[in-house]
């Protein structure tokens, strides 16, 4: 599929697997796992193909650094062109956007006003008005004023509570659009796992962005990508298991890294996560899937 090519071409396999054996050799990284972040209500989807990966930050992006895209290439590498019949694809456009309400609202909560409005509006331009046609197709009606309102609601002064209401809305409004993804006859928990994979790979890219620079929207991004995926993993944790046990151990590898690299929606002044560790671990998982 277009994702796996994409981030295969990206990664570099051969750069993964070096990874892999210095990470052997050094022994592995991560730190016990936290409780589940709460924060989430990630769309339960049926689940994926082979080894998904967005194209590295940047790559297809609006700008240098910073995921994004245009024509038929959506925010960091989704193919709207693809996601008419692909549910990853598909699926993995939901995903983008309900990371970036997660974001906003606990940026919000922060204090954080103005990151919390661009993480509201930003899959707006990015992600939701390049796929209109497809959930016009499938019998979506359009949903991106949902995200316009929240957005402007933050600006408006809004309470963190009335914040946290709209966000429950776009949850729903996204698992909603996530029933009427496109049919395949791939396992639902390949499916799910392939956009679970598509999450971590944003959060790892991004906390790459973050670490060469000061700015706290990459940061942010990748915090709200991290739970995205694991929450969605702990939705659909029993078919990816069952149907690609061996990327499910790798993802939960990337997960308690992860959790050390995205502690809170606040930007630590010093970023501890291992990104070496961290590649390795997304590697891992592609592999996973693609020999599946």
């Amino acid at each position: 599929m277009s994702i796996t090519y994409k981030r295969w071409t990206g990664l570099g396999l051969g750069a993964a697997l070096a990874g892999s054996a210095i990470l052997t050799a050094c022994g592995q990284a991560g730190t016990p796992e936290g409780p589940a972040p709460e924060a989430d209500t990630p769309s339960s989807t049926p689940a994926q193909q082979s080894a998904p990966r967005p194209a590295p930050v940047g790559e297809m992006g609006e700008g240098e650094g910073g995921p994004g895209g245009e024509g038929e290439g959506g925010e960091g590498g989704v193919s709207v062109a693809a996601a008419r019949t692909d549910p990853v694809e598909y699926l993995s456009a939901l995903a983008i956007t309900r990371a970036h309400a997660i974001a906003a609202r606990d940026a919000y909560a922060i204090g954080k006003t103005d990151a919390a409005g661009e993480m509201f509006a930003h899959p707006v331009s990015e992600v939701l008005l390049q796929m209109e046609p497809v959930f016009e197709a499938r019998g979506v009606e359009p949903f991106d004023n949902v995200m316009s309102q929240a957005s402007a609601a933050v600006f408006e002064g809004e309470s963190v509570e009335q914040i946290r209401q709209r966000t429950e809305t776009i949850f729903e409004t996204l698992d909603a659009a996530a029933q009427k993804a496109p049919a395949s006859d791939l396992d639902p928990g390949r499916v799910a796992a392939g956009v679970v994979a598509d999450q971590v790979s944003r959060a790892v890219d991004l906390y790459r962005g973050a670490m060469q620079s000061d700015a706290y929207e990459p940061y942010l991004d990748g915090y709200g990508y991290y739970l995205t995926a694991k929450s969605l993993f702990e939705r659909q944790e029993a078919a990816i298991r069952e149907a690609v046990p061996e990327a499910a151990g790798a993802m939960e590898d990337a997960f308690r890294l992860l959790e050390e690299a995205f502690p809170t929606a606040e930007r630590p002044e010093s970023l501890a996560g291992d990104a070496s560790a961290m590649a390795v671990a997304e590697a891992e998982i592609l592999l996973a899937l693609s020999g599946g």
